[in-house]
C-alpha cells in the first residue's frame, strides 16, 4: 500500500510539474506568478486528491471481494449440504 502511495505521489508530482508549455522566453506577469511554495501545495492537493481517489478505489474492491466470498461461502454451505444428503443415501 505504500508503494501504491508513493507512485501516485511522484506521478501527481510529474503532472503537476509538467505543464505542457515549452521553454520560450516570455514576459512574466507578476499577479500570476508562482512560487515554490504555491508549486508545492499544488503538487500536495494533486497527491490528496489522488490518494483520496485510490482509496475510494480500494474501498469498492474490497467490498466487491467481500461480497462475492460470502457468494462463495453460500455455495460451500450448498455442497456440504448436498454431500450428507448423499452420505445418508449411502446409509439406507
Amino acid at each position: 500500500m505504500k508503494k501504491l502511495f508513493a507512485i501516485v505521489f511522484v506521478a501527481a508530482a510529474l503532472t503537476a510539474c509538467n505543464s505542457g508549455t515549452d521553454d520560450k522566453a516570455t514576459t512574466t506577469d507578476s499577479t500570476k506568478m508562482t512560487t515554490p511554495a504555491t508549486d508545492a501545495k499544488q503538487a500536495a492537493d494533486s497527491a490528496s486528491n489522488a490518494m483520496d481517489t485510490a482509496k475510494k478505489m480500494m474501498n469498492n474492491a474490497v467490498d466487491t471481494m467481500t461480497k462475492k466470498m460470502d457468494k462463495v461461502a453460500d455455495k460451500m454451505k450448498d455442497a456440504s449440504k448436498m454431500v450428507e444428503k448423499t452420505k445418508e443415501a449411502v446409509k439406507h
